[in-house]
């Protein structure tokens, strides 16, 4: 049996997740093959690429949302439809989609059978938590970037059958934890010197910024800006006081994981991140609409704070791909 894997690359998050995810497909009785497209990663995978695309990539700004020039720039619809067009679908048996634009459109243009294992396909059941504003635009853009047949979904919850609890890969599962003196902060839609001239306003507190804008470690009083590196973000997330991220998906399940306290601020704009937000705040998660000084007595309320939002996330990984891939057989 012939197997498609297709993952985004745009941020880190389902790379990370593809970590786990691929040997646990490998040791099934198939013969895999990765996509990967997306341009806006920092981390690689350890395992053989087949296809690596541009895909369609969400550029994140400065400024708390994703730059909507820079992503319409990179959007080469001509070199988008090609890849498109050149992706041999049909010969694979089951094609496993992680919000990835090409392989979605690919099956979709041969009317071929695609399954969703993602976070957003849960975000899109009715089921899962919304923000209180309806973004009509969002929702259809979240829809319709990857379309699929059949839906296997991840979530802060298991809000109904095919929505399971997130999968943690063994890089977090097996760290020891421990209180350190620093807070973790990930905030890629924000230029670092925006989040250390917010963040060295609370001065007793050391912040260990991770940057997806700057190469070279530097610091503004008690502000350290560090590239994104997998192991050196772990660590410093395992040996934190808290961590202070956006309103995505593995980074705050992550974090609730390994009990330690958490603050999210969502992109603006990104709707996928306002339902996340929701969802996290129904489950007692402080947040945050914006990284601004008018809001650094809400900062400083959370850092004074003990309160830790109690999580059970099992391993799931086996249980989702054996259920899929029974499914995927009988069509």
């Amino acid at each position: 049996m012939k197997v498609l894997y297709a993952i985004q690359g745009t941020g880190n998050g389902h790379l990370s997740r593809a970590r786990d995810v691929i040997p646990a497909l490998q040791s099934k009785n198939i013969d895999l093959d990765i996509l990967v497209s997306g341009t806006q990663a920092d981390i690689k995978i350890p395992y053989e690429v087949k296809y690596q695309l541009e895909g369609l990539s969400f550029i994140f700004g400065k400024k708390g949302g994703v730059n909507m020039w820079r992503t319409y720039l990179k959007a080469n619809t001509a070199r988008l439809q090609k890849e498109i067009k050149t992706i041999p679908i049909q010969k694979y048996d089951i094609v496993i989609n992680d919000f990835e634009p090409v392989s979605a459109w690919a099956c979709k243009l041969k009317n071929k059978s695609c399954f969703s294992f993602s976070h957003q396909a849960a975000v899109l059941s009715a089921s899962a938590p919304k923000p209180k504003k309806n973004d009509l635009l969002g929702r259809m853009i979240l829809k319709n970037y990857a379309p699929t047949t059949h839906q296997y979904g991840l979530h802060f919850k298991s809000y109904e059958e095919n929505i399971f609890t997130p999968i943690i890969r063994n890089d977090i599962r097996s760290l020891k934890t421990n209180k350190g003196n620093h807070y973790t902060v990930y905030l890629p839609a924000y230029s670092d010197k925006k989040i250390a001239l917010v963040l060295s306003k609370i001065k007793h507190i050391n912040w260990q910024v991770f940057s997806k804008h700057n190469t070279t470690p530097y610091f503004k009083d008690n502000v350290s800006i560090v590239p994104i590196t997998n192991e050196g973000f772990i660590y410093s997330m395992a040996n934190s006081l808290g961590v202070l991220c956006g309103a995505g998906f593995e980074t705050p399940a992550e974090a609730l994981f390994l009990k330690k306290k958490l603050l999210v601020i969502p992109m603006k704009g990104q709707y996928e991140q306002q339902c996340n937000n929701a969802a996290l705040k129904d489950m007692g998660v402080p947040v945050l609409k914006s990284l601004k000084e008018k809001h650094l007595d809400k900062i400083r309320s959370w850092v004074d704070s003990n309160k830790i939002i109690e999580v059970d996330y099992p391993e799931v990984t086996d249980v989702i791909i054996n259920k899929l891939l029974e499914e995927a057989v009988t069509l």
